[in-house]
């Protein structure tokens, strides 16, 4: 079944926490893995989900910041998605405790980060904020399937409307511009969720991707703020010129795909303001382009990623 990209009237919004979203539901004995869980709208989760039971752990590049971030309340495991051997490595780990999985959010990534390559030459937005968490997935893919009913989330972002999967040339060979880079990884995000839907439904595996928002966290890294004046967020004493969102409201819509029972039976779908994004027409409009929804290229995207990570999906 293929759930229609439509608004459902979940009677939440864009000023809706991760708590309120999570009010009235029980997570113990839940399983979930963040990864980035401990930085911006990724540690808002991991607590989110905390406070309503759920064991959580934490995937991390920065170890001793994601322990430092969280304390004692989730557990933390090193983890770079750049480097699949880590992803591997990772992930043998994690199946050898012989643990279900029940949630799994694909919220860590890089944004228009200078030109960077990894691995065996790949631009690193892609391989960070796709091809790693492919790659994760598909090898946890034994403990989703018996967790019974797991959500894979995959936190996309507006962004995906800079650019389509070049498929010409995904690691900007002819030229790098940083934003149409993010915008093909944040794409990317969207296809995979179209096509592990298409392939966990029948296992109980559903899947979605989402924009949480414009919000103030350090994902903003590698811009200088003359860039994001230029962009038009700030003004020129800094002050944001657009409603950001906080954290808890950032968190919320992952939050929301993760646990709502108002998706249950649904997915492969593109969600905003905790609800199901509508379509957008043009790249002015404020939902989903329908290239990141098309299914013929999310298989045909799943197909390339598998190839390239050597991870059969």
């Amino acid at each position: 079944m293929t759930t229609p990209q439509h608004k459902i009237g979940s009677g939440f919004g864009a000023t809706s926490t991760a708590d309120e979203v999570l009010a009235g539901l029980e997570l113990a004995g839940k399983l979930a893995i963040v990864t980035g869980g401990y930085s911006g709208i990724g540690l808002e989760t991991t607590r989110a989900l905390v406070r309503a039971g759920a064991h959580v752990v934490v995937p991390a590049r920065r170890v001793d910041a994601a322990r430092s971030a969280l304390g004692d309340i989730a557990e933390v495991a090193g983890l770079d998605l750049a480097d699949l051997d880590s992803v591997h490595e990772f992930a043998d780990r994690f199946l050898a405790t012989g643990r279900d999985i029940d949630i799994l959010v694909n919220n860590a990534g890089i944004m228009a980060c200078p030109e960077t390559r990894v691995g065996p030459g790949w631009e690193a937005q892609f391989a960070t904020n796709h091809l790693g968490h492919f790659a994760l997935a598909n090898r946890l893919w034994p403990r989703l399937v018996t967790g019974g009913g797991a959500r894979v989330v995959s936190v996309s972002s507006a962004g995906h409307r800079r650019s389509d999967i070049r498929w010409d040339d995904p690691w900007f060979e002819r030229g790098y511009d940083k934003w149409a880079a993010y915008g093909q990884s944040k794409t990317a995000n969207v296809l995979f969720a179209v096509e592990l839907d298409r392939r966990g439904e029948g296992s109980g595996v559903r899947a979605f991707a989402l924009h949480p928002g414009g919000i103030l966290t350090p994902l903003q890294r590698h811009l200088a703020d003359g860039e994001m004046v230029e962009q038009g967020w700030f003004d020129a004493d800094g002050n944001p010129l657009f409603d950001a969102k906080t954290p808890e409201q950032g968190a919320a819509t992952q939050v929301w795909a993760a646990t709502s029972p108002q998706l249950a039976d649904l997915g492969g779908v593109y969600l905003k303001d905790c609800d199901i994004a509508e379509v957008a027409d043009d790249q002015s409009g404020r939902g989903v382009r329908p290239y990141a929804i098309d299914p013929d290229s999310a298989r045909r995207l799943w197909t390339m990623s598998a190839e390239l990570t050597g991870v059969a999906g």
